[in-house]
């Protein structure tokens, strides 16, 4: 028995090592290609200031705040979908099913068309991010005041409520395409396909920050949400409060998605495919699936966005485009395989 608990957990320690290692190889190889090739060592050097005055130019303020942007939003995905799938005891729920995607696309949508051509922009966003973040938030809101009562809230009426809101919501974005015109739908349809095209260090430093929060806080309720997994009522007699510690997740999970996609768009699958995934790996303790998650998630949405500037080079593809085309392969391959196990199983 002990030797078992030492191999599982040297196993999982090379699951970590082999993503950090991963995800280090994956920034350099983010600074170093595009459009203008960049040898490695010139680009250790243009990040310690030691290189050409070109070179340095384009790694400092072009490719190495996109890469590290990719980076925190791609942990922000996954760590939310962690969470989320713990949550609703779900292993295919999605930090969307609380509309706060659906959300945000109504509120990108409805600067769009409203502002027009208006460029202005507020502590450090454009309108359009800030829409997003408003919309998201209160898709959110609205999700969890239907879905609570004097005896809590539940999961279930969640779900229904964030469907409901994500519909509502979805609606609304479609009426002000209706109205837009060819310009406007071009950016409404640009936005929701996500991008990290626009990166700068204060979108960076917005999402580190949430991200520095979440990856603080979210492994505080990782015994608690172990606990879930055996039904709220059990959760309950080992003496958590299964009320609060769901409000704080929700805050949590609401914040993240909102973050990521005001600074990136909606960018879809990471939260779904990547937590999915480390759970077949590592298993479902949640002390180990929500660091892990953030990683394998960093890791992919770096390796999307390579992908995407270099696909159609010098044109350059939506990073939503190319999460979607790994993401959906891979999300129908995991439903034949649990359609598989459970008829075997049966």
């Amino acid at each position: 028995m002990l030797d078992a608990i030492r191999m599982r957990r040297i196993s999982i320690a090379w699951v970590y090592a082999f993503l950090g290692a991963s995800l280090f190889m994956l920034l350099l190889l983010s600074v170093t290609t595009g459009i203008a090739p960049i040898a490695v060592t010139e680009a250790l050097q243009a990040l310690l200031g030691e290189s050409n005055e070109s070179a340095s130019l384009i790694i400092n303020q072009i490719r190495l705040p996109r890469a590290l942007l990719a980076m925190s939003v791609g942990a922000l995905l996954a760590l939310c979908g962690a969470a989320t799938q713990g949550l609703f005891r779900n292993p295919l729920a999605d930090p969307s099913l609380i509309g706060v995607t659906s959300g945000a696309s109504l509120g990108a949508s409805a600067v769009i068309v409203m502002a027009g051509t208006l460029s202005v922009s507020f502590v450090g966003l454009s309108l359009v991010s800030l829409g997003a973040f408003a919309g998201g938030m209160a898709a959110v809101c609205l999700v969890y005041l239907l879905s609570n009562s004097g005896s809590g809230t539940s999961v279930a009426t969640m779900l229904l409520a964030g469907i409901g809101i994500s519909a509502l919501a979805g609606s609304g974005t479609s009426l002000f395409e209706f109205y837009a015109d060819n310009d406007m739908l071009r950016r409404i349809s640009l936005w929701r396909m996500g991008g990290l095209d626009g990166a700068d260090y204060q979108r960076l430093g917005y999402a580190t920050m949430v991200l520095l929060v979440l990856g603080c806080v979210f492994p505080r309720y990782s015994t608690a949400l172990n606990a879930l997994l055996l039904g709220e009522s059990e959760a309950r007699h080992l003496g958590l409060n299964v009320k609060r510690m769901k409000r704080v997740i929700i805050v949590l999970v609401a914040a993240g998605m909102g973050v990521s996609v005001a600074v990136s768009g909606a960018i879809g699958f990471v939260g779904l495919i990547v937590p999915h995934v480390m759970r077949m790996i590592v298993g479902p303790d949640h002390r180990h699936l929500l660091p892990l998650s953030a990683l394998a998630g960093a890791c992919l949405l770096v390796l999307a966005d390579c992908l995407a500037r270099l696909l159609l080079s010098p044109s350059e593809l939506p990073v939503g485009v190319i999460t979607a085309l790994v993401g959906a392969p891979v999300f129908v391959a995991l439903l034949r395989h649990r359609h598989q196990y459970g008829m075997q199983a049966a």
